[in-house]
């Protein structure tokens, strides 16, 4: 069994539990063929739940992990208990080669610190950033990072992400320049903070990056399709993040209540049917779940801690996607080019 086929999951992580754990990773399995999976977590518990599951076993290797980290633990608190808790361990899993990857619906501050700590950041990276996938208008979803890994960044940081998001936008998308804004609060180039501006004087004079900066973009244009990549520092970015999701549960809701609303709506309902099912998927975060910390000398994906069995097999599929392609390898060789440039 190769490392790159493995996945490492923390069986323990996430708000759903380890029945949605294992029934995504089921799912997954069904999905991609030739993934195996490393199963961390409480082996008696992984055991007795692979029996709803029993053709995941011959595929799965069980890690037993006294311990999993709280929804509400401080990362501080966290780390000290990396090496006996199922997310920790997950991690290990990848520093020592023995997964490809590693996935978990857990605490996000967490995961964070010991994957920075176990993994360390690549080489001219200050700090890893959270990147995700999100739907678009367009042909392509578009790359948004940092999604929550640093409340702070300063125009070094942003430049960094933009470098990093480009990559995984080339590699997700097979883009040979994607298209790259900062997130401001105008398009105007005197508009925003002096880290905005900073970075955005950067990577305008910044010609031999493998990206095509297009200057700012406003939150009401994320999901125009117009850019392939969006750099912002991590508090705008989930704040963004959240409005985003919340906004589509809106519709969703508001299209529910309005087609059970009267006999005629419900008729309309009926024949509007595939066009609303269709909006549906589009909306739902179960299908784009799986945001990558970008910049560490491994891979490590973050679930949404209330994915469904879906959204868990999405998230284990994008990790899958992201060791098949070698985003790290890609990462370390654009940061070398820019380096060598810049000489």
């Amino acid at each position: 069994m190769s490392t790159s086929s493995r996945i490492a999951v923390d069986a323990m992580g996430g708000d759903e539990g380890l029945a949605v754990m294992l029934a995504g990773v089921a799912r997954a399995r069904r999905r991609f063929e030739g993934m195996k999976f490393i199963l961390v977590g409480d082996e008696e518990r992984i055991r007795a739940g692979l029996q709803n599951h029993p053709k995941l076993t011959a595929h799965s290797e069980i890690v037993h992990a006294p311990d999993m980290i709280g929804s509400s633990e401080r990362p501080s608190q966290a780390i000290r208990r990396a090496k006996t808790t199922s997310m920790g361990i997950a991690i290990d899993m990848v520093k020592q080669g023995r997964a490809g990857a590693a996935v978990s619906s857990g605490n996000t501050g967490a995961l964070m610190a010991m994957a920075k700590l176990s993994l360390r950041t690549m080489p001219g990276i200050d700090r890893p950033a959270l990147a995700a996938l999100l739907p678009t208008l367009g042909d392509n979803d578009v790359v948004v990072l940092d999604l929550g890994a640093n409340t702070e960044c300063d125009a070094r940081n942003l430049v960094q992400f933009a470098v990093m998001g480009a990559a995984y936008a080339r590699t997700a998308m097979d883009l040979a320049r994607p298209r790259t804004a900062l997130l401001n609060i105008g398009t105007e180039d005197q508009k925003g903070t002096d880290t905005i501006r900073d970075a955005a004087a950067v990577l305008r004079d910044a010609h031999h990056l493998p990206l095509d900066f297009t200057g700012f973009i406003e939150g009401d244009r994320l999901s125009r399709g117009e850019v392939d990549v969006i750099v912002c520092d991590g508090f705008s970015g989930n704040i963004a993040l959240k409005t985003a999701e919340g906004t589509a549960r809106f519709v969703a809701d508001l299209l529910r209540r309005a087609f059970r609303s009267s006999t005629r709506s419900k008729i309309g309902f009926l024949i509007s049917k595939p066009a609303t099912d269709l909006l549906r998927n589009r909306l739902d975060p179960n299908n784009h779940n799986g945001a990558v910390f970008l910049g560490l000398n491994g891979l490590v994906v973050k679930s949404h801690g209330g994915a469904t069995e879906l959204g868990v097999a999405t998230a284990i599929g994008a990790a899958a996607k992201m060791v098949r392609d070698d985003l790290t390898r890609r990462i370390i060789d654009d940061l070398g080019n820019v380096r060598a440039e810049a000489a």
